[in-house]
């Protein structure tokens, strides 16, 4: 290539150079100017809108002036009108405070009027009284002294028969009252009820049962006796096998377990403890239910559970052939109904008749009277105070210090009493009533004597020649005394002493 070409390039190059710079100047140029432009139009039309609100916002304020100063009106209106009601009602409570004040001072006038008035009146009421003593010659009180005793010895002998009629009366009334109570009480517990008593003896499917039980040399026998702490009687009796015990619940537990073992077949010393100790669980689970439903069935709620475990224990104490947790249960209803006709407390009558005889369940344990087990027991586990005082006379052991506990002795008469309610063997009711004609028979001038209505009553005769009305009298306390003293017997025995005279002549 040569070096003309090359410049020739080099010059076109440069031109072409030199053009587009000035093109490029002359486009921005152009753009440059059309921005401004656009700038212009653009603040014009920012400075027309903002024109445009500032008036809006003109109207605007201008209208919310006026509708400020209409409110102001009527406010400065309603304002007026209320100050006006304030001045109106100043005006009528100042006008009711004269008024009020000119009534105090009337009234002020009225009490000094009426203070005079009453000194006049004492005034002239003592001048009388002195006049009258004057005239009569005795004062107030030896005049009321003295009309006193003319009454009296007037009408004395009328004061005494009336009030000895009206004792006759009160007591009639009173007695009348006394037997509805009870035949009410009776009638609406007239349910009978059977005696029960708790069987020690268990059946046996065969004899060969026997040799079992006694095991070899004596030891199955012995082992169920130590672990129960009953005796088994085993002997000629066929199908049953006896449990001597003088403890109740070893009784059952015995027999349970004793059942229990027969039924497995499996009699040996170890099955033989652990069927004991089974059947104590059992009982125990007994005994706290009925505790619990014997409390629920009388509506008694507030006892510790461990009285109600020991409650339960009485489901397996009988007493004359009696259940003594169904004798107790029997007194709630009893004593809640003697109460609820009294108007004593029905919930302190009916707790203490629940629990009088719950020293019984450990009397085989502890030492004392059933009472005295029984007030330790409900003292240990914080029973009501009342209640101990309701239950602790039922036998007349302690006095009666409130009604709940005369209720209470007289519901455990009515249900110890009851015909049904007990029972006896023949052996100990025939033995009974010899021992009770015996010891009538053991006093002189009692020529016959008669045990009757199952021992309740006995009818003594004697010689009217040896005795007078009034020693017979005595003999019949005597009798009862002696009765009491060594007999044991329930409820009550009725001591009836005949002394008759009968004076025989013939005519001829």
């Amino acid at each position: 290539m040569s070096l003309e070409i090359i410049l020739l390039l080099a010059g076109v190059l440069i031109v072409g150079a030199v053009f587009g710079y000035y093109l490029r100047l002359i486009i921005s140029l152009g753009k440059k100017g059309s921005m401004e432009l656009e700038i212009k139009q653009m603040m014009i039309a920012a400075k027309e809108e903002a024109q445009e609100v500032v008036d809006e916002a003109k109207k605007k304020a201008e209208k919310r002036t006026e509708e400020i100063h209409a409110e102001e009106k009527v406010k400065q209106v309603e304002s007026k009108k209320t100050e006006e009601r304030l001045i109106k009602k100043e005006e009528l409570l100042d006008s009711r405070q004269s008024d009020i004040d000119k009534e105090v001072e009337n009234i002020k006038l009225k009490v000094e009027e009426i203070k005079k008035i009453k000194e006049k009146v004492d005034n002239l009421e003592k001048e009388k009284y002195a006049e009258l003593e004057g005239v009569a010659r005795l004062s107030e009180t030896e005049a009321k002294e003295e009309l006193f005793k003319s009454v009296e010895k007037k009408y004395d002998e009328d004061f005494l028969v009336r009030m000895q009629k009206l004792e006759n009366v009160s007591h009639e009334k009173l007695d009348r009252r006394a037997k509805e109570i009870l035949a009410t009480s009776i009638q609406r517990l007239a349910s009978s009820t059977a005696s029960e008593l708790m069987t020690t003896n268990v059946a046996i499917p065969s004899d060969d049962i026997k040799g079992k039980i006694i095991g070899k040399e004596g030891r199955n026998i012995r082992a169920f006796e130590r672990a129960s702490g009953v005796e088994l009687i085993v002997d000629d009796t066929p199908g049953a096998i006896v449990i001597s015990s003088f403890d109740p619940i070893r009784r059952q537990v015995a027999r349970l377990a004793l059942e229990n073992l027969i039924l497995d077949g499996r009699i040996q010393p170890a099955k033989i403890e652990e069927e004991v100790a089974k059947a104590k669980e059992e009982i125990n689970k007994i005994i706290k239910e009925k505790g619990e439903q014997a409390a629920y069935e009388c509506g008694v709620f507030n006892f510790d559970p461990r009285i109600l475990t020991i409650l339960g224990r009485l489901y397996f104490r009988t007493s004359y052939g009696q259940n003594v947790l169904q004798h107790s249960i029997e007194m709630a209803h009893i004593a809640r109904m003697l109460a609820a006709e009294l108007g004593a407390d029905q919930n302190i009558a009916v707790a203490g008749a629940l629990v009088h005889d719950i020293g019984k369940a450990l009397d085989h344990e502890v030492q004392g009277t059933h009472i005295e087990i029984g007030m330790r027991i409900l003292q240990k586990f914080g029973a009501d105070e009342r209640v101990i005082t309701a239950m602790k006379s039922h036998h007349e052991d302690y006095p009666y210090e409130t009604i709940e506990a005369v209720i209470v002795q007289t519901a455990d008469a009515i249900s110890g009493g009851r015909p049904g309610a007990r029972r006896d063997s023949v052996e100990n009711y025939l033995k009974r009533l010899a021992d009770l004609e015996a010891i009538v028979n053991s006093f002189e001038s009692v020529e016959k004597t008669y045990a009757l209505q199952a021992g309740r009553e006995v009818r003594v005769f004697v010689t009217p020649e040896k005795i007078t009305d009034l020693e017979a009298k005595k003999l019949a306390s005597n009798i009862a005394a002696k009765i009491e003293q060594e007999l044991k017997y329930p409820g009550e025995i009725k001591v009836t002493v005949i002394r008759e005279t009968r004076v025989i002549e013939y005519a001829r």
